[in-house]
């Protein structure tokens, strides 16, 4: 009864508002899922079959699609149409990456069915929002101790190459054990940790770097508080970086309860595991980490915990609090392996998180995805044999390309996958768009994902 009071008043008194959160690791591919989301949502508005899986599950269900007004809103609008145009040159090119939040705003009219088929169509805005992956991996700062968090990003630090860390590293072994509370020290420090940070990401293509807003920072003048670094040193200096770490942790709760950042219904973390594979057990072991990082930080989300000081620290799981309803974890580039390897790629990520069993209905799921599909699946002779592969036209060259990656490991793989070659990964373009996209993009997984986001507004 419940249910049918709802159908029949949805929609009638102004449409509901659901603001899915976009996220990602460094790389993962966050302006082309959008640009996707958009085109195809808008095509599948306009009657093409662009995303079958919500098309099945309206039913025959009539949908209209718009982008929504601007209004007057804080935030930038995500700039779908020129993202699209570069999709739909000739050649086509891949989207810039995007630096700042961005919020995609798509307003839907959903017809009824049987019985209220009578009654105006229900109305639903979905707000898409760029949120910086960066910013994600600050979650799991809320329950680390300053020294806790020290320790470990110095040990990470340690494991990586000399030529990006040795700076920094060199500095904090040559601070006394008890240094005073210096101004000039904790500047120093913090500008050689941030240098370092940036280049990690940018060199060394590493992703789990703490804290996020040393690399994307929020709007607006930067605290004094931002000012610290990772280190063992007590004494003023330490005591003066703890209270800045600490302030710092206050703001990322404060962003939680944020009418922009904090109010997010459902959440999409995207991650290039592939690409992982591909640059060795180093770049892997690091991803690998910074999503079970990520994983654990939505995992232990709070709400109205956050009010209280002496339930800070309270474990609940994210899913019993207000905020976030569903969150999917989503390998991206599923198209530049072959049919039979996505289930392992899903896997692999679902491994990773340490997602609690589907089958229990729990609102979590992980899913390999290609938002903008570049290959075609190929039966390729190696070797005498026939193998899946893919195929398409590498990035400045107008033949098609083969490509035989090799096996996805469905589990984190041990020593010895690491002993022999894997996953050679070619640059691939887009492929080339029907009516410079306004028939959709070709996409692999998008549209299961979006029905499951989406299924109970549906």
């Amino acid at each position: 009864m419940g249910a049918t009071l709802w159908e029949a008043t949805a929609g009638l008194l102004g449409p509901a508002t659901l603001r899915i959160g976009v996220t990602g690791l460094a790389r993962a591919g966050k302006t082309a899922f959008l640009t996707s989301v958009a085109a195809n949502l808008l095509g599948l508005g306009a009657g093409l079959p662009t995303l079958p899986a919500l098309t099945l599950r309206l039913a025959g269900r009539t949908l209209r699609v718009g982008v929504a007004p601007a209004g007057a809103g804080p935030v930038p609008r995500f700039d779908h149409a020129g993202h699209l145009a570069c999709l739909g040159a000739d050649p086509p090119r891949w989207p810039e990456r995007t630096g700042a939040v961005s919020l995609l705003a798509l307003d839907l009219e959903i017809g009824r069915a049987g019985l209220l088929a009578a009654l105006p169509p229900r109305r639903l805005r979905l707000e898409f929002l760029d949120y910086p992956g960066e910013w994600l991996l600050d979650l799991a700062l809320l329950g680390d101790a300053f020294s806790v968090w020290s320790r470990a990003a110095l040990r990470r630090l340690e494991r990586a190459p000399t030529a990006q860390a040795g700076e920094f590293l060199g500095f904090v072994q040559g601070l006394p054990v008890r240094a005073p509370a210096d101004e000039a020290l904790a500047a120093a420090g913090h500008r050689l940790y941030r240098a370092t940070l940036q280049r990690l990401r940018d060199s060394a293509g590493l992703r789990f770097l703490q804290p996020g807003r040393f690399l994307m920072p929020a709007p607006g003048p930067e605290p004094p508080w931002m000012g610290f670094f990772p280190t063992a040193t007590s004494g003023g200096l330490g005591e003066l970086l703890t209270a800045r770490y600490d302030a710092y942790r206050d703001a990322v709760r404060r962003d939680m309860a944020d009418p922009l950042f904090g109010r997010v219904d459902r959440l999409v973390v995207l991650v290039d595991l592939l690409s992982a594979l591909h640059e060795g057990a180093a770049a892997y072991a690091d991803t690998a980490a910074a999503l079970a990082a990520a994983a654990a930080g939505l995992r232990w989300q709070r709400s109205w915990l956050d009010a209280v000081p002496l339930l800070r620290d309270l474990p609940l799981p994210f899913w019993l609090t207000a905020g976030v309803r569903r969150v999917a974890f989503a390998a991206t580039k599923a198209d530049h392996v072959a049919e039979r390897q996505r289930g392992n790629l899903a896997a692999l990520a679902r491994s990773l998180t340490r997602l609690p069993d589907e089958a229990a209905g729990a609102p979590v799921q992980a899913c390999a995805v290609a938002a903008i599909r570049c290959t075609e699946d190929f039966v390729w002779t190696l070797e005498g044999r026939p193998v899946s592969a893919v195929r398409g036209r590498v990035l400045g060259d107008t033949r098609m390309t083969r490509s035989y990656p090799g096996e996805v490991p469905d589990r984190p793989p041990d020593a010895t996958f690491w002993a022999h070659p894997f996953l050679a990964l070619p640059e691939f373009e887009p492929m080339r768009l029907p009516g410079a996209g306004s028939g959709g993009v070709p996409q692999l997984g998008l549209d299961t994902l979006l029905a499951w986001l989406l299924d109970d507004m549906l």
